[in-house]
């Protein structure tokens, strides 16, 4: 049917009519109840705008990770021997050996002057030859008599007087011998030489030094046979035994396994703590000296560990912060123990499952609201 036959009133009233019924749709859209997923939405929105961090998190996991005790420690020499002249008021008239050289036992390393004592020893030779021939004499004069007073021609008195110059002749001869014997001593005493293999660590003496008894003139390395000495707490000596390995790290993270030699019977009352005694393979990169950390391990057991970023140490404690459902965070105080990697050892405080913010827990405080980033671990 034609519009035109409608009269212009009608037509509009029906305008009208369509105008207020799009309107009334408008009104009720508007005005509708909220949906679920309108009212997550914007919470999400909200929690966004007032976050204070963007964080990254990790799952805590427990895992089968050795046990062990960490310490510091010096390397040294398993036996320092200082070499020192037997005699002295002599010329050192050559050195034979220098620092870092090997000798054997033996092994002639210092000689002294030997002018001197050459002269004593032939006038000590000298004395003892004259003593021999008094006794030669003094015997042949006691034979004589004893043979004179068989025949009742010698007076007792007399026989007992030569009887006692020969006997004085004989100690006197004894008495020259043991001098030569000291002055070829001496004499000997003047090729200082090595008492045992090793390596010339030190070196003191010089050529032309006026040597002294007893003074220290080269210090050795004995067998070349180093070793390190670790200071343990007093708490945890009890665990160590004698043979157990050692991984031995030095400053430039170079490692060196070793075994336990001995444990020190005692503990050092300035701080509580006792040595242990590790023996380690000869390797030149290996110096008396160095500072070097050993481990120990004790036993395998399950535990938790968390990335190293992740702890925030306040007032001599540890805390890390855990992610709550709401994406709040909860500060935790944690007992560590000892590290693994970029990891530490967790040892209460936690439990399994829980997330705990890696990245960003430097910058947070207990309650803070944070988004997360990406993945767990991420």
């Amino acid at each position: 049917m034609s519009t035109s036959r409608f009269p212009r009133r009608a037509r509009i009233a029906a305008l009208v009519v369509l105008v207020g019924a799009a309107a009334l749709i408008v009104v009720s859209l508007n005005g509708r109840p909220a949906r679920k997923g309108d009212s997550k939405q914007a919470a999400a929105d909200a929690r966004s705008q007032e976050a204070v961090l963007t964080v990254s998190v990790t799952e805590l996991a427990a895992a089968d990770l050795p046990r062990t005790i960490t310490m510091n420690g010096t390397i040294q020499a398993w036996q320092d021997v200082i070499i020192s002249p037997e005699v002295g008021g002599y010329r050192v008239a050559e050195v034979k050996v220098d620092v870092g050289d090997r000798v054997t036992r033996g092994q002639v390393l210092v000689e002294l002057s030997t002018a001197l004592l050459d002269a004593d020893v032939a006038t000590k030779r000298a004395v003892l030859n004259q003593r021999e021939a008094q006794l030669v004499n003094a015997e042949a004069s006691q034979r004589r008599a004893q043979s004179l007073s068989a025949m009742k021609a010698l007076s007792q008195a007399d026989l007992d007087r030569l009887n006692s110059e020969a006997l004085a002749a004989k100690a006197s001869v004894e008495s020259a011998r043991a001098d030569l014997e000291a002055s070829q001593l001496r004499l000997k005493f003047t090729r200082v030489t090595a008492p045992d293999d090793g390596v010339i660590t030190s070196r003191t003496v010089t050529v032309g030094q006026i040597a002294q008894a007893g003074n220290e003139m080269l210090r050795l390395l004995r067998n070349g046979r180093i070793e390190w000495r670790g200071e343990v707490p007093e708490s945890r000596v009890g665990e160590l035994e004698i043979g157990q390995p050692v991984k031995v790290t030095t400053a430039d993270n170079a490692v060196f396994q070793g075994a336990i030699r001995v444990v020190a019977p005692t503990i050092a009352a300035l701080n509580r703590t006792g040595l242990v005694y590790v023996d380690l393979p000869r390797d030149p990169r290996l110096r008396p000296g160095m500072f070097a950390r050993g481990e120990i391990e004790i036993a395998h057991g399950m535990t938790y560990t968390v990335p190293l970023q992740s702890v925030v140490s306040s007032d001599g404690y540890n805390y890390v912060f855990a992610l709550k459902p709401d994406n709040t965070v909860e500060r935790r105080h944690i007992e560590t123990g000892g590290i693994r990697g970029a990891s530490i050892e967790v040892t209460s405080g936690l439990e399994a499952g829980e997330r705990i913010v890696e990245k960003g827990a430097g910058f947070l405080k207990d309650g803070d609201l944070v988004n997360v980033s990406g993945a767990i671990g991420s």
